[in-house]
């Protein structure tokens, strides 16, 4: 069996919305599944010195309009959020809590929380919103409550950051095929060709 393909991605990425919306259609025509990492921008800018993209002058206008075009391009629904960026510990550690129970149904929460940020306008960095997600898709809140206070979902947080720090990731999304990086949605075309020459 191939290795999986590594997506990372930050809930609070345009670009990462978009990727996800189409990374596993793309890995199953190769029969490959993907592995689902989500990671905090914030915390990885603490190492390459980036920042959030509304407080670059000039690149901010020009990716409100990218960011529509590509979300159009790739026929992904999508509606600017009101908030922009946000926080996104309370989405992870959902995340994590339910990858350690159930990997598949952990990627359909990643999906609805995606999803709840990038078209309804739900402010998801709000515990209580991340919650109401993960009840909206069928978990009992009072357990994800715990789960987001709790300290082995903290750890297993730091550490995936820490992870994908050392392997290199610095964006959303950053996907990792077979140990070769490609960075961005608009890297899609590229690794659909990487998947099926087995690297050119």
């Amino acid at each position: 069996m191939p290795s999986p393909v590594e997506f990372y991605f930050d809930f609070s990425s345009p670009y990462g919305y978009i990727g996800s919306e189409k990374i596993d259609a793309l890995a199953a025509k190769y029969s490959r599944e993907v592995t689902w990492r989500p990671i905090m921008l914030g915390v990885v800018f603490k190492t390459t010195g980036g920042a959030p993209l509304p407080s670059i002058p000039l690149k901010w206008p020009y990716s409100v309009r990218d960011i529509a075009r590509t979300a159009k391009f790739h026929e992904v629904e999508y509606r600017p959020p009101p908030v922009f960026p946000i926080a996104t510990v309370s989405p992870c550690r959902a995340f994590y809590w339910m990858d350690a129970r159930e990997p598949v149904r952990a990627k359909r929460l990643a999906r609805a929380l995606y999803r709840a940020y990038f078209v309804e306008g739900l402010d998801i960095s709000k515990a209580e919103n991340t919650v109401a997600v993960c009840e909206r898709s069928g978990l009992k809140a009072e357990e994800v409550r715990a789960a987001l206070t709790d300290q082995v979902i903290k750890d297993r947080l730091r550490s995936e950051i820490d992870k994908a720090i050392a392997l290199g990731v610095f964006g959303s999304p950053y996907i990792i095929i077979d140990g070769e990086p490609f960075w961005g949605s608009d890297r899609l075309d590229q690794i659909d060709r990487w998947l099926q020459t087995g690297g050119w």
